[in-house]
């Protein structure tokens, strides 16, 4: 159908606004209770979840980039997966920002129909798990597993499993940075006289540290070495390791430009998550004290265990304890400056 054969759009009915206008049920109105700010608590967690929709509307479209078997550098599909994460951190920090509207509602204010929304809890947020989880935080690594569950559905539980049963952002990362061939291609490396790149590193970052330093000597053998067993239940790989921190090292040359920016926005998204907890609990601090959550939480102490230890690429951020300053980098073989560059 050409464009002039579409019939015309409608603003209020492109957007739906007469259903999205008329979803707010405050229950203190269901009660006769006064309670102006229950309109308030409604809006602010709609539009939170609209936002989270939007999250994983972006998510999904990078996860499909990365399952596929290859990415070629030359095609827009990094840059696109870029452009996304970077979206969704603009996303989250709205999310923190509007903290600020809520945090108007006084303490009084959120007793008038606190009580009334039992057990009810921002906790049942389903996307918001369905997000930790596409991006890559594992059941074993959550706290509070007994009570993550205890408060759904049936049907959502099995949602978030479903979620979690999917392979996640950080795993095809992991598989996307092992095939990364710069670093360990033996021929590039050769007319230095070196197997890898890391025969020649390894060397010059020994060499930098300090005599108070010296215990991340062991560190970085288990995580770069040949000889040191791996350790157990990390998210990325050694190989994936090596490459994430060659692109830390080298994101001057032009074709890791994309690669870095592309890490730097995922640890961009772990600070705004964790921007985002610290700051609900601060208000919920403020709002409740120390009394416990509409879900049956232990409230503000229970955000915050949570907070301390849902760091989903706290692997990556790690790295920068392996960096070296540009003047002590190993020069790369022309052959691998030729191909970082552009042609």
């Amino acid at each position: 159908m050409s464009a002039s054969q579409r019939p015309p759009v409608y603003y209020s009915e492109y957007l739906q606004l007469n259903k999205i206008l008329n979803a707010q049920l405050p229950e203190s109105g269901k009660e006769g209770i006064k309670a102006d700010d229950e309109m308030l608590f409604i809006i602010i967690h709609q539009a939170y979840e609209l936002w989270f929709k939007l999250v994983l509307h972006e998510l999904d479209i990078v996860c499909d980039i990365f399952k596929q078997k290859e990415i070629s550098n030359n095609s827009p599909d990094i840059y696109n997966a870029v452009h996304r994460i970077e979206r969704v951190c603009k996303i989250l920090e709205l999310c923190v920002q509007q903290m600020t509207i809520i945090e108007t509602m006084t303490p009084l204010d959120f007793l008038d129909f606190r009580d009334l929304l039992r057990p009810a809890s921002g906790f049942q947020s389903i996307q918001f798990k369905i997000i930790e989880a596409k991006l890559g935080l594992a059941y074993d690594n959550r706290f509070g597993k007994g009570y993550y569950l205890s408060q759904l559905n049936s049907d959502d539980i099995e949602r978030v499993k479903k979620a979690e049963a999917d392979e996640s952002l950080i795993v095809l990362l992991n598989r996307w940075l092992e095939r990364m061939p710069f670093a360990d291609n033996h021929q590039y490396w050769e007319e230095k006289g070196a197997e890898s790149f890391w025969d020649i590193y390894s060397k010059a970052y020994k060499e930098s540290l300090s005599e108070y330093e010296q215990g991340n000597i062991d560190t970085y053998e288990k995580l770069f070495g040949n000889n040191e067993e791996y350790p157990e239940g990390r998210s990325f790989s050694r190989a994936a390791n090596r490459s994430a921190l060659f692109i830390m090292l080298y994101r001057d040359h032009p074709m890791l430009h994309l690669p870095y920016e592309l890490i730097s926005y995922l640890l961009e998204v772990d600070e705004m998550l964790s921007m985002w907890r610290h700051r609900h609990i601060h208000m919920v601090q403020r709002t409740i004290g120390k009394r416990v959550g509409t879900g049956g939480s232990t409230g503000a102490e229970y955000l915050k265990s949570a907070a301390d230890s849902h760091y989903i690429f706290k692997e990556m951020a790690e790295l920068t304890s392996f960096l070296l300053p540009r003047n002590l980098l190993p020069t790369l073989p022309k052959s691998l400056e030729s191909d970082l560059g552009f042609k």
